[in-house]
């Protein structure tokens, strides 16, 4: 397991009450894509993005927020900001 794989279980716990698509969260990878695989709408991912800043304590600022569409590009940004 990477790096990248320890971080699943949180963004899991992050993500799950917004998620529509409840088979492909079951089945989440690092190339989950937050909208066309979940169904989380354009405004529930603001609300993940700052459910991410709490929980690891950083702030994002838009050009990484822009990244942050798949499960991966997210926690490439966590570990970025946690640097």
């Amino acid at each position: 397991m990477d790096d990248k794989a320890l971080f699943i279980p949180k963004i899991k716990e992050i993500i799950a009450p917004y998620v529509e698509n409840q088979e492909n969260f079951e089945n989440i990878s690092l190339d989950t894509d937050f909208i066309q695989d979940l169904d989380i709408n354009s405004a529930n991912l603001v609300d993940i993005i700052l459910d991410v800043e709490d929980a690891y304590q950083i702030e994002i600022d838009n050009d990484a927020m822009n990244r942050m569409t798949t499960v991966g590009a997210s926690i490439e940004v966590i570990q970025e900001k946690k640097k």
